[in-house]
């Protein structure tokens, strides 16, 4: 066996580890909480105001300043963690029951969800550390520094335009349903599949949304060299309620990030893993 079919043999029993799975299946499920106070600082924003900042780090932070917040948001961060090692190891061996172009995406797509549960996972323990600075100032101080010339100006566009084409995907994503195609439907009860359907929509058109505004806001920034719309999710939320009806819009935004958790605890329980 040469060492490349050995390792490609090794990543293979991991990523089939139960263990692993079951981790994986936790961090749904701490994915889902961190998302629904997520949303409840989405309606605070929209009816009220808050000081939080309003994305996930915002969530985080809440969730930590509650009784065992910080014991409940490691578990969330070793769930998180072990869903990065999950979609790694789906990136490097995984998808081979796609062939060609569509097993390249697959991959691609898990090397991208490898970042994102990394990114959140190293969050939620750098919150339980009292180390997480502003999410949304860091964004907009590193925005500004990349704006203080031409070429930055233009990465920074750039990047609001992936942020765009990230929220115009997931929104398609949601709407046509292609969320199914990750969930064991044939164990479910035509019941729970409905629900499944109806949540994973709501959720995916809803996170589709925010990050849609959040990237026109990115290249705002860009084109008229204003750091301070380049904060991310937390500003996207904040213009959003600024708007004419803007309050009942991100109310609705906030339900659909509510359905998207309630989506994430039936995949912790139906999600091909």
């Amino acid at each position: 066996m040469s060492v490349t079919s050995g390792t490609h043999a090794t990543a293979s029993r991991a990523a089939n580890s139960k263990p692993l799975e079951m981790l994986a299946r936790v961090g749904f499920i701490g994915y889902g909480i961190v998302h629904l106070l997520f949303a409840w600082l989405a309606l605070q924003i929209a009816w009220g105001g808050t000081g939080q900042e309003g994305d996930q780090t915002g969530a985080m932070q809440t969730l930590a300043d509650k009784p065992l917040g910080k014991t409940l948001l490691v578990i969330i961060g070793i769930g998180l963690a072990a869903m990065a090692l999950w979609q790694l190891l789906e990136a490097a061996v995984g998808h081979q029951t796609e062939q060609g172009r569509s097993r390249t995406m697959e991959r691609i797509g898990s090397a991208a969800r490898t970042v994102l549960y990394g990114w959140f996972a190293w969050t939620a323990f750098k919150v339980v550390a009292d180390a997480q600075q502003s999410s949304a100032g860091k964004q907009q101080a590193l925005s500004a520094q990349l704006m203080s010339n031409g070429a930055g100006r233009v990465l920074v566009g750039l990047v609001g335009l992936g942020v765009l084409a990230l929220g115009v995907g997931l929104i398609v994503f949601g709407w046509k349903k292609k969320f199914q195609e990750k969930l064991k439907t044939g164990q479910m009860s035509p019941r729970t599949r409905k629900l499944a359907r109806r949540l994973g929509m709501a959720g995916y058109v809803a996170k589709g949304v925010a990050l849609a505004v959040a990237g026109v806001l990115v290249v705002t920034a860009a084109v008229q060299y204003e750091p301070k719309k380049a904060r991310g999710l937390d500003a996207a939320l904040r213009t959003l309620a600024d708007k004419p009806y803007g309050p009942f819009l991100l109310t609705l935004v906030a339900l659909g990030i509510a359905a998207f958790a309630g989506y994430c605890v039936i995949q912790a329980r139906y999600r091909k893993v």
